[in-house]
């Protein structure tokens, strides 16, 4: 097969690694945040604003890699990869993608049930809901659970890809990276060699 039926394209793997980077900072920042003190007032406040507007451009981001991922069918799995690590592979993607959709929406609807307005990189967003204390602390614990599992999958995720670059060494970790330009050259194929007249004698 050519390389472009081997690997993602290019807008995919841009998306993979952009969000996959501001994931990891979204959740050290997150767990950070919670550290500061709230006195003095402002500082905890001003980073939260920062985490908040973080979340829903990721939030955004994902919604973009979804929708390419609808139309865009994945390369497919190495036939040497056994048939469990097949749908250990699906069965992580799919609850990465639903924890990856769940924290900013939770954190979204948390934020929307407060008295505070939410500020997106200091721009007031319309504000749609009320103060309702039940419902914040039932988002915070909705975030709160998908960001301990989204932890949990991620590091499978990781430990599954190095596996497979430095032990099985079978090109799972090469689909979502760039095609080299020696490779993209190689899956070319050759024009057939010109056929010469032979000369009379």
């Amino acid at each position: 097969m050519s390389v472009s039926t081997t690997i993602y394209t290019r807008t995919a793997v841009i998306l993979h690694w952009l969000i996959g980077v501001c994931v990891l900072a979204q959740i050290a920042l997150g767990l950070w945040m919670i550290t500061i003190p709230k006195i003095p007032p402002g500082v905890r406040a001003s980073w939260f604003n920062v985490h908040k507007s973080i979340g829903i451009t990721l939030g955004v981001l994902i919604l973009l890699r979804l929708a390419w991922r609808l139309f865009h069918r994945p390369p497919p799995l190495p036939a040497t990869m056994p048939a469990w690590e097949k749908r250990a592979a699906q069965a992580n993607h799919r609850l990465l993608y639903t924890c990856m959709i769940v924290m900013p929406v939770s954190g979204y609807l948390g934020s929307s049930f407060t008295k505070y307005p939410i500020l997106y990189f200091g721009m007031k967003l319309p504000q749609w809901g009320w103060d309702s204390p039940v419902l914040k602390d039932l988002c915070s614990q909705v975030h709160l659970t998908a960001a301990v599992i989204l932890i949990a999958l991620i590091a499978i995720h990781i430990a599954a890809a190095i596996k497979h670059w430095l032990i099985d060494r079978d090109g799972v970790v090469q689909r979502m990276w760039f095609a080299p330009p020696q490779a993209a050259s190689a899956s070319i194929e050759p024009a057939p060699p010109r056929i010469q007249a032979l000369e009379r004698p």
